[in-house]
């Protein structure tokens, strides 16, 4: 089964990629419907990188639902702009091993109607056996709540400068900050 949704979020793309890779920002627009606790060594990273990672979910912070393995990819060298983060990963136990296919893909890109905000899609194909039909109207109505968190959250998502910017970018804020502070201190000289 299919859910997939598409709207456009109130925050440049570099915002919405940063905070898409934002364990942080998983886990708020989660909340409170399913709550999500890391069961890697560390914990959670502060931002998430290619690879495994553990976790147990929670129905509303009260009836476990039981852990799963995210496994994240990232493509980001499109020619078009669109930045994907995907998540194939799979159920370990609880309810959540029940999920036999998990392909979930959130695409970022400048909103093509040149307004600086994002065009974010969200894609989530799933199977779980013979319960896969009973299981769609609870997945859409989660991917529903999560589309309301991350246009709530969107305008308040900013730009890191060292973080967020392409390294020319960054050498060029660096040399302009250099110049700035230079001409400052002739002044006050």
């Amino acid at each position: 089964m299919r859910v997939l949704l598409k709207d456009i979020l109130d925050c440049p793309p570099d915002a919405a990629w940063r905070a898409l890779r934002s364990p942080a920002v998983f886990r708020e627009v989660s909340s409170p419907v399913v709550s999500v606790e890391s069961r890697g060594a560390d914990g959670f990273p502060t931002v998430w990188e290619p690879g495994e990672h553990p976790v147990g979910l929670n129905a509303l912070g009260l009836v476990p639902m039981g852990e799963q393995v995210i496994r994240l990819t990232m493509e980001t060298t499109r020619k078009d702009g669109v930045r994907i983060l995907r998540d194939t990963g799979r159920g370990v136990s609880g309810a959540l091993a029940s999920v036999t296919l998990w392909d979930h893909r959130m695409a970022v890109a400048p909103d093509p109607a040149g307004t600086g905000k994002t065009l974010f899609r969200d894609q989530l194909i799933f199977r779980t056996g013979a319960l896969t039909l009973a299981g769609w109207p609870v997945f859409w109505a989660l991917w529903q709540w999560r589309m309301r968190q991350l246009k709530r959250l969107a305008p308040t998502w900013q730009l890191d400068l060292g973080v967020d910017l392409p390294a020319d970018l960054l050498a060029e804020a660096d040399a302009s900050a250099t110049a700035d502070a230079d001409a400052v201190s002739r002044v006050t000289e």
